[in-house]
């Protein structure tokens, strides 16, 4: 039994993830012994990009119409650069986010996954990094940037590219594993 044997975590993701920002916390998340579901906008398979180029592909296991943040512990937003454009203009996804932020739960996100954040409105007065490109748009939406491997900020686990993915990984399960965090909010 590893210690996330007990949570269910929800993966938002459209087409366009980077591959390794999807697969490498998946992997590790479910070696820890979590429920690990792909949840995004369509169902059947959505495909990965890597070095520039579209890769493998990921079978959807829910569509956010169909699941409710109720039913997860925690949520993972993997990013690339398509992925996180899709996701931060679809209305069902953003309050999907919200309400794990509402309910206080661990929220972690890789690259620019975070303009998901932003477009959700839950990362003003909150402590996060992401990849250099969007630092400013975090910083305008009110967010305290760093520009460090890893930041958690009362459950909230934000990295800036795939080469941080080992410390990323550590610390959503760190987190994950600590459940509901009272300064965790939307």
């Amino acid at each position: 039994m590893g210690q996330l044997s007990n949570r269910t975590i929800a993966v938002l993701s459209e087409n366009g993830f980077e591959e390794s920002e999807l697969t490498e916390p998946v992997k590790r998340l479910k070696e820890e012994g979590a429920t690990v579901h792909i949840i995004s906008s369509k169902s059947g398979t959505i495909k990965g990009w890597s070095d520039g180029n579209w890769s493998g592909e990921v079978e959807v296991d829910h569509t956010i119409s169909e699941v409710n943040a109720d039913d997860y512990n925690c949520l993972l937003i993997p990013g690339g650069v398509i992925n996180p454009d899709k996701l931060r203009v679809n209305e069902d996804a953003l309050s999907f986010v919200k309400a794990f932020f509402e309910a206080g739960k661990p929220v972690a996100a890789i690259c620019h996954g975070p303009q998901v954040l932003i477009n959700a409105g839950v990362v003003d007065g909150r402590k996060l990094t992401s990849v250099k490109n969007i630092s400013q748009d975090l910083i305008n939406a009110g967010a305290d940037w760093s520009d460090e491997e890893v930041v958690v900020d009362q459950g909230l686990v934000t990295s800036r590219t795939p080469e941080d993915l080992p410390a990323f990984n550590d610390k959503i399960v760190e987190e994950f594993a600590e459940g509901v965090h009272e300064g965790q909010h939307a």
